[in-house]
């Protein structure tokens, strides 16, 4: 089934990629109803501030349905210590393993090299290897790891960095 990656926001985005990361994380490592309500509220606000000269929102399409999606946040109040947030990075199941993750972080690290971002960084956690090595791939690091419950279930919260070639 051939997939589109589009760079607009698409009706439904909010809701099919919040069910994307609560049945995914609710199903492999016990998120509930408090990681599903925050990853709604933040895709929410980041839409409604978007800014296309520091933003970019894509979606990845096939059939007519979302299937997986990335963000790259630069309108956090961070980012100008921080560098752009990589955030809402996400691929159905059923189409992973196919390329589709390694499109749209081509995209992502292409958007923050052409934008000027001296740095970008993800925050993920401890045990999501395929993503963590799709991240080293793209020259993130580790310089951050800590416990943390701020997904609403403890883990070993991981900071990853890529600063952007000379």
């Amino acid at each position: 089934m051939p997939v589109k990656i589009l760079d607009a926001y698409r009706p439904g985005a909010i809701g099919a990629i919040t069910e994307m990361h609560a049945r995914y994380y609710g199903a492999h490592w016990g998120f509930g109803l408090f990681f599903e309500a925050m990853v709604a509220t933040e895709l929410a606000a980041f839409l409604s501030r978007f800014d296309d000269a520091t933003d970019r929102f894509w979606v990845a399409v096939a059939d007519d349905r979302i299937v997986g999606s990335l963000i790259i946040d630069g309108g956090e109040p961070e980012a100008a210590e921080l560098g752009a947030h990589l955030r809402m990075f996400i691929v159905d199941e059923a189409f992973r393993g196919k390329g589709l993750g390694r499109d749209l972080m081509q995209r992502a690290v292409a958007f923050c090299d052409d934008g000027g971002y001296a740095r970008s960084y993800v925050t993920t956690f401890e045990g999501l290897d395929d993503a963590r090595r799709l991240y080293e791939r793209f020259g993130y690091r580790l310089v951050k790891e800590d416990m943390d419950s701020t997904w609403g279930v403890r883990v070993k919260e991981q900071i990853l960095e890529r600063l952007r070639p000379r």
